[in-house]
């Protein structure tokens, strides 16, 4: 059975954003080959970071939504360990209200990208939900 994950994966900054790609294709196709279904990737770019991670300040992010089965995420954390391009990566199993809200945002109703209603568009109050 497929559950829903979303992995955010922090490469190191010292990377040219090319080279950032073709690792990032390299997961695609190793999701892939676990027969994992990718619903949503989102490349954020250079990012400041919190605090340092191995005497870096700055890292390229990826946020990665998919459906896999279970015994995937290990295989995928281990090769995760290994990369030393992958400074830091959490992956999540997704429950039913993570993925109505990811969906509402990729729909633009929610998020920093939301889209403005008529009412907002003319000054009046954004309707509640």
């Amino acid at each position: 059975m497929l559950k829903s994950y979303e992995t955010v994966l922090i490469f190191n900054p010292v990377l040219k954003e090319k080279e950032v790609q073709e690792v990032i294709g390299n997961y695609r196709d190793l999701l892939k080959s676990y027969d994992a279904q990718i619903v949503e990737e989102d490349f954020w770019g250079l990012r400041q970071l919190a605090y340092p991670i191995k005497k870096k300040t700055t890292g390229f992010y990826l946020v990665v939504e998919y459906k896999v089965a279970a015994p995937a995420i290990d295989r995928l954390e281990v090769q995760f360990k290994r990369d030393e391009n992958i400074l830091r990566f959490l992956t999540i199993r997704m429950e039913k209200y993570h993925l109505e809200y990811n969906e509402r945002k990729r729909r633009g109703l929610v998020g920093r990208n939301r889209k403005k209603t008529e009412a907002e568009k003319e000054g009046g109050e954004a309707p509640q939900s």
